[in-house]
């Protein structure tokens, strides 16, 4: 419909009456009417994108039509997008990469800044029509108007805290001002949108409408007509500092159990940005521009923009778009049950079999759950559920597009399931295994269609990790893998290509890490030490806690494969971890694990943490040798599919790039040093991958 906006302003501005002016040839990304009635509609289109977002070149063009407006002085401005996609997705993060040498970020953010103060201070009045996407600086530049109106089905935000940033164009100054200042931190502390009513019950927009109403909106808001939503009384005790300094404090704390001050400096910057200023909004709205420029240049900012883009590079993989009507999943377990549940989640109609009822029912009793937690209403919960299809008989095989094997991790269990799979599948239909660790030359051995054959390995949970392996093999066909990353993509996952080998890629460089954990407990050391050690380093969670969330059946049977497959040993599993899966202490899923599990979480005591540089190095060298090795063999193509792979498969700490980037960081010639040195002391396993030499 905002497509339509466009064509329309050549001969009325949006119903307003035939335009009396309109001019596209002077600027590039914005185009600009005036109707009959002598208001002024700004359309913000970006040429060179698909989407909005805000550039130097943007922002430049925006001043010299403000120019022009304070001297033609309309009877009202109305802004809005004329791409489909939204309003504005926020600053332009090529601009954001480019940003390193401190004068050069001072002076863009003051110019970008004296262009949005133009707009807020422009004597007439302005309203923002918002559809779709409204983030960031997108956001920032509707608040400069005195009227915002949204399209039912807007998101509006603050996604800076994601790049570690904060808002830094006096969206954290307009925002704590104009809204519930409590309201408006969260917003930007957690970087989560909030939908047109929530924007509006907020008071962060003042009318919620469709599109074919937008005229007679627009029309009240330019003679003052729409009802704000005002923030609560209590709101204005936070003009006072030391009402500000008791909500700070919370802040900080909630804050900390998410993300540490060191790894994570933009949320604690913008806390003490608004406990020092949020009494007035222009001198917060000073603060935070320098507050924004400092964090810019920081390198947490720098890596985080770099995860950015290591995303988007994935995102790629998909390729182009193709149909998936029906998908079948073979095995009803965790992983399959959850992989069922998203891809019904994500539209798909899905039949879920298994050789009992029972296990069947289990996974759609947690797919309700995970829809409950997910899901934006019953309606969608209802839909989502109506579309995941129990199948014992295996029905649904002959219709899928592409049937998912999730079964246990046994070889000859899988080779027998798909000799009854192949016979009833569509012939141009894909097989999909979802092994964690078996070379899929193995497993396709029997085969009477390999080149229709791949590996799609997700992670446990399916519903929160991002990452789908995509795994090839000397006979699986281009059609098949392309096939492959292109449902990835339609599911809402990063599909990462890589060549079959024992555990693949992530689980190949995890596994040494995890075992090194465990090596470290049967050493005496407590199992909380050491999941410190590896949070303080950045990793999201400790390897300890993460065995037992991944399942010790499960790492027990990874390390086994991979320790049979490779050359580079990975150290015998401890007899008492053994003897621990044998008595069904499992980890989360028994309830006992290596730690006791309540609710879904782990009953720990105080960490002791002491030779704690030694101690990191144990746990992530290996992973980094493995990464290395994964590199020189083949596994995965590049650095930059590592990396991505390792951040979004792994949560390899996003702040320090991946783990490549890490090394060179850190110098990859400390890096053998320090692993001959640990090799000297605790054994061969840490002996340095030859591939160290290839690397610049």
């Amino acid at each position: 419909m905002a497509g339509k906006v466009v064509a329309a302003l050549s001969d009325r501005a949006l119903e307003l009456g035939p335009a009396a002016h309109v001019s596209k040839g002077r600027w590039e990304h914005w185009r600009l009417a005036t109707s009959q009635t002598g208001v002024a509609w700004l359309l913000l289109d970006r040429a060179d994108t698909r989407t909005n977002t805000l550039n130097d070149k943007v922002l430049v063009e925006l001043n010299s039509i403000l120019e022009d407006l304070e001297v033609s002085k309309p009877k009202g401005l109305v802004i809005r997008s004329a791409k489909t996609s939204g309003f504005a997705y926020g600053a332009d993060v090529n601009d954001l990469a480019t940003m390193t040498d401190p004068p050069e970020i001072e002076a863009r953010i003051s110019e970008a800044n004296g262009v949005f103060d133009r707009l807020a201070a422009l004597p007439v009045t302005k309203v923002a029509v918002i559809h779709g996407q409204c983030l960031g600086g997108g956001l920032e530049l509707a608040l400069c108007c005195d009227w915002r109106i949204a399209i039912a089905g807007t998101k509006l935000g603050f996604p800076e805290v994601l790049l570690g940033l904060h808002p830094g164009l006096g969206g954290a100054a307009r925002s704590t001002h104009l809204i519930d200042p409590i309201q408006a931190m969260t917003m930007m502390l957690t970087g989560k949108a909030a939908d047109a009513r929530k924007a509006k019950r907020l008071g962060l927009v003042d009318a919620v409408t469709e599109e074919r109403h937008v005229a007679a909106a627009v029309a009240d808001g330019l003679a003052g007509k729409l009802r704000r939503n005002r923030p609560g009384t209590l709101s204005h005790a936070f003009a006072l500092r030391p009402a500000r300094s008791v909500a700070a404090r919370k802040m900080r704390a909630e804050t900390a159990k998410k993300a540490r001050q060191a790894h994570y400096p933009a949320p604690y910057a913008l806390i003490d940005l608004w406990e020092a200023h949020g009494g007035s909004r222009k001198a917060m709205h000073k603060a935070e521009a320098a507050s924004f420029g400092k964090l810019l240049q920081t390198d947490t900012s720098r890596n985080l923009v770099r995860a950015y883009f290591l995303r988007e590079a994935l995102k790629k993989n998909a390729g182009e778009q193709r149909d998936f009507a029906h998908v079948h999943v073979v095995g009803a377990g965790t992983m399959g049950g959850e992989i069922a549940a998203w891809c019904a989640w994500q539209g798909l109609r899905v039949t879920l079999g298994d050789v009992d009822v029972k296990p069947i029912g289990a996974a759609l009793a947690r797919a309700r759950e995970l829809y409950d937690k997910i899901g934006k209403d019953d309606a969608a919960t209802r839909d989502a559920l109506d579309r995941l299809i129990p199948d014992t008989k295996g029905y649904g095989i002959a219709h899928a597009d592409i049937v998912i094997e999730a079964v246990p991790e046994k070889l000859d269990l899988k080779q027998k399931i798909y000799a009854g799979l192949e016979a009833g599948m569509k012939k141009d239909a894909v097989l999909a295994t979802n092994t964690s660790s078996i070379p899929l030359d193995r497993l396709s051995k029997g085969l009477k269609r390999p080149a229709r054959f791949i590996g799609l390995h997700f992670f446990n949970p399916v519903s929160r990790m991002q990452l789908v392996e995509v795994v090839s093999h000397d006979k699986a066909s281009a059609d098949a893998l392309a096939a492959g990353s292109a449902f990835v993509g339609r599911i809402s996952r990063l599909p990462a290509p890589v060549r079959s080998a024992p555990g693949f890629l992530v689980n190949r460089a995890l596994m040494p890490y995890l075992v090194e954990a465990l090596t470290l407990v049967d050493e005496g050391e407590k199992a909380e030490t050491v999941d410190e050690v590896a949070e303080r380093f950045g990793m999201p969670m400790g390897p300890i806690e993460l065995a037992d969330q991944v399942g010790l059946d499960i790492c027990v049977e990874v390390a086994d494969v991979l320790r049979d497959g490779l050359d580079q040993s990975i150290p015998s599993t401890p007899d008492w971890l053994r003897k621990k899966v044998a008595d069904g202490e499992l980890g989360r899923k028994s309830g006992q694990g290596l730690y006791a599990w309540k609710d879904g979480k782990p009953s720990k005591s105080s960490p002791s943490v002491h030779h704690a540089d030694e101690t990191t190095d144990r746990l992530i060298l290996p992973l980094l040798n493995a990464c290395v090795a994964c590199l020189r063999e083949g596994v995965v193509a590049d650095t930059e599919t590592l990396d991505g792979a390792m951040i979004f498969g792994t949560g390899f700490a996003p702040f320090r790039g991946g783990p490549m980037h890490y090394a060179r960081t850190r110098g990859t010639g400390d890096i053998k040093v320090t692993l001959k040195r640990l090799a000297e002391r605790y054994g061969e396993r840490f002996t340095p991958d030859p591939g160290w030499d290839d690397l610049t």
